[in-house]
């Protein structure tokens, strides 16, 4: 999954790290376990929590936060490289196999779990393990708004546009929409996609061929997609303010100032829409509604996995056979915002729902697209792609649509060549 949503709330990472594990690696004297992470704040925080729930170790262990840099762990080997990288983007363990160690077998067949095998497993052998699952087709809301209007949480992507138009006459802004993360806008898109035609997704998902542009179902989805965020009033602040507006203002927008009914957020936002909610019994939350009668809902599916760079010591390899344990994750469950997989027991009632649905069967659960596509699906590519179209289309009507889909398509064609 891509990382700028990582930068939640400040830059006191690095002190934070410092304070969980650099001092044990002051006064050890084994080489630290360098582990390098995308997280900050309170997610930093949780796991900080973890470690400190494994007990006494018999080596220092130094967490190195690197947010949207992460990749550069798998830069060239130097005495400050890490020595496991809890990586946000697992679509990236296959481009990196040369860089990685294998794990060790005891552990190999949680890398072969269900979607997670796509990615952390090439020819035969397991590169990577699932830490941190993301379920990413939640919607968190707020009960009071809908009830107020007669309406109730859509089960059918149709029903959620009629709710979006009657809040909107009302005066209520539906969405909050966090554009200035440019994964936000895929997550949006590959929940449509997925929900519309999902032989389509897994087709772009698993081969280099067809590209998104080729695909009739791809701008299909564009328009379906198009159809809600170009309806005016929809936007709370209209495209000016989401263009500007990172992931947890997205959710504070909701829940703090009140100023929209509802944010497409993953699991990992109940901390923060629980910090910020104005009331604590005024939080829901609903999934991705189906796109047609009869079809299946989508579940888009992300996470964090842990990887090791080469070489790999036997301390890095001990850490991780810790980390993987079942109940080591049991800290940053309590704290929230985390779904182990495989996992239903111990959350919320929240994302034991979003966990119950992540081991349900079906075709329409799939790992995250943009992810899969590698450069085509980041920043420069699809993130740029949607942010432009937004922009031609965010309460402009319906009219506008059909144009601002050739254009997208078009620009989309050039970042693909």
């Amino acid at each position: 999954m891509p990382t700028s949503r990582r930068a939640f709330l400040g830059a006191s990472a690095a002190l934070l790290a410092a304070g969980c594990s650099g001092t044990r690696d002051v006064l050890g004297l084994r080489r630290s376990v360098r582990i390098a992470v995308s997280w900050s704040s309170q997610e930093l925080r949780a796991f900080n929590s973890v470690l400190d729930g494994l007990g006494e170790l018999d080596y220092p262990v130094e967490v190195v936060p690197l947010g949207d840099d992460i990749s550069t762990a798998f830069g060239p080997r130097s005495a400050h490289r890490p020595d496991l990288v809890m990586l946000p983007q697992p679509g990236l363990v296959p481009q990196h196999k040369k860089d990685l160690e294998s794990m060790p077998d005891d552990l190999a067949a949680r890398g072969r779990a269900r979607l997670w095998d796509e990615l952390l497993v090439i020819d035969g052998t397991t590169y990577g393990l699932p830490f941190k699952t993301a379920h990413k087709s939640a919607v968190w809301y707020r009960p009071s708004v809908l009830e107020k209007a007669g309406l109730r949480p859509p089960t059918q992507w149709s029903e959620w546009l009629e709710v979006n138009r009657t809040l909107s006459l009302a005066g209520v802004r539906p969405l909050a929409l966090a554009a200035g993360d440019g994964w936000v806008l895929t997550d949006f898109l590959e929940n449509v996609l997925l929900g519309s035609s999902p032989s389509a997704y897994q087709a772009l998902a698993s081969a280099a061929r067809p590209r998104p542009s080729e695909l009739p179902q791809f701008s299909a989805a564009l328009r379906l997609l198009g159809t809600m965020w170009s309806t005016p009033g929809a936007l709370a602040g209209g495209v000016e303010r989401s263009l500007v507006q990172q992931f947890p203002d997205a959710i504070v927008e909701v829940f703090g100032h009140r100023r929209a009914a509802m944010v497409l957020a993953s699991d990992f936002a109940e901390p923060v829409v629980r910090s910020f909610a104005a009331d604590p019994a005024d939080i829901g939350m609903f999934t991705f509604p189906p796109i047609s009668p009869g079809a299946t809902a989508p579940v888009v599916v992300g996470g964090d996995v842990m990887v090791l760079p080469k070489p790999a010591s036997d301390d890095a390899r001990d850490l991780v056979r810790r980390l993987a344990a079942p109940a080591a994750v049991d800290p940053w469950i309590a704290a929230g915002g985390f779904l182990a997989d495989g996992r239903t027991t111990g959350y919320s009632p929240e994302l034991t729902r979003l966990a119950r649905q992540l081991i349900a069967p079906g075709n329409s659960l799939q790992f995250d697209l943009s992810d899969r596509l590698g450069p085509l699906g980041a920043m420069n590519g699809l993130w740029h792609v949607l942010t432009d179209f937004l922009v031609r289309i965010g309460n402009r009507g319906n009219d506008v649509v059909p144009e601002a889909v050739d254009v997208a398509l078009a620009e989309l064609k050039k970042v693909e060549s």
